[in-house]
């Protein structure tokens, strides 16, 4: 019985929120039924302890054990040990507004696969060391794929001024800096905020956010043969409508101005992706 009606609550509770609040609020929301469920069988299997508990008052009678009783133990055990967010879940605090916080939002799953590695394969299969490739959607460009094979989402890799930043560690601090100071809304793009989830030596890894619908893309940087490679990558859809091109451009404009080697998306030389956003060139 109590699993049935647990089944029946959190799954009637959740609708509006995404996956990864679904599953926190259904977790806290079974070990409030569970918990809610044992106090009303108590209850109901020793009446007489809580009368010797307190003679002197009059105990009221235990509630039928029935459907509409138990989901209401249920609610207000989960009133009691859970507090719905007014706002969305994980938002960024450098966002440029609030006003869209009421609308559900399409964040899609964090990717598994981020970072350097040696197993990775390429569009026709051939194996190679480097950040993640990018697939056949419109929606992300990659450094460490070879442009023959991939024309339409490799940029080139980023090249720190060797003159005036002397190691790698150093280029990475830049790099940084440049990108905790990019502003969001920039271009009527990731109005919804970003954040630097990992930096580190060699790697940094960055999440920015739509205004209105709330969906994430991904960035990443890492330093391999000397140079820095770069990945911007949308989490859902097919088309990104210019965005992670637009996001690339921002930040290598700034870290050219540093004197890095930095192309971003040179939209005469990816046509089919600024025809099929809907680019203006």
């Amino acid at each position: 019985l109590s699993q049935s009606y647990c089944y029946i609550t959190t799954t009637t509770t959740l609708t509006g929120y995404n996956i990864t609040n679904k599953m926190i609020y259904r977790l806290l929301l079974t070990i409030a039924c569970v918990a809610s469920t044992a106090t009303a069988l108590s209850a109901l299997s020793s009446p007489k302890k809580q009368q010797l508990q307190h003679p002197e008052a009059a105990q009221p009678a235990a509630a039928p054990l029935n459907r509409r009783n138990v989901l209401g133990s249920v609610a207000a055990a989960a009133a009691a040990f859970l507090v719905i967010p007014t706002s969305p879940a994980n938002a960024f605090e450098n966002k440029i507004s609030t006003k869209y916080d009421d609308r559900p939002k399409q964040r899609g799953g964090m990717p598994r696969d981020l970072g350097i590695s040696s197993k990775r394969k390429d569009m026709v299969g051939e194996e190679y060391t480097g950040l993640k490739s990018c697939g056949a959607a419109p929606n992300c460009f990659c450094s460490t794929d070879s442009m023959e094979d991939d024309p339409e989402h490799v940029i080139p890799a980023w090249k720190w001024p060797v003159a005036s930043v002397s190691s790698m560690e150093d280029a990475f601090v830049q790099l940084e800096q440049t990108v905790s100071e990019y502003k969001p809304g920039q271009d009527n793009i990731d109005g919804g905020g970003f954040k630097i989830v990992t930096s580190k030596p060699g790697y940094i890894y960055a999440q920015f956010e739509a205004f209105k619908n709330g969906y994430i893309d991904d960035l990443e940087f890492a330093a391999m043969d000397g140079a820095v490679q770069v990945r911007s990558s949308s989490r859902l859809g097919y088309l990104d409508y210019g965005v992670n091109a637009k996001r690339l451009n921002y930040i290598a404009a700034a870290m050219r101005k540093q004197g890095w080697e930095a192309e971003g998306v040179d939209f005469k030389k990816h046509l089919e992706y600024a025809s099929q956003n809907r680019v203006e060139m």
